[in-house]
């Protein structure tokens, strides 16, 4: 296996064990693995091509639906008041 895929395993066993901590204790790993998943995706592009990397997207955004479902709502709510 790759250097990129076995980040990125690394990356998904860690985020399933921050699933087991309290919601509190969540937030600032949690930011850190957003922060850390764009260049472990752009590494998985150059390494092993878009196709890969839409594999690797899907698995992110199932395991952060809840807070990307938020932000979008988030950012269609703002963009509505902003229009009236």
């Amino acid at each position: 296996m790759t250097l990129s895929l076995t980040l990125a395993a690394f990356w998904v066993i860690i985020a399933t064990f921050l699933a087991f901590l309290p919601m509190r204790l969540q937030y600032a790993p949690g930011l850190a693995l957003l922060v850390l998943a764009v260049p472990l995706l752009v590494f998985i592009a150059i390494q092993h091509g878009v196709w890969i990397v839409l594999l690797v997207l899907a698995g992110f955004a199932s395991m952060f639906r809840r807070p990307l479902a938020y932000l979008i709502r988030h950012l269609l709510g703002r963009k509505k008041r902003e229009e009236s």
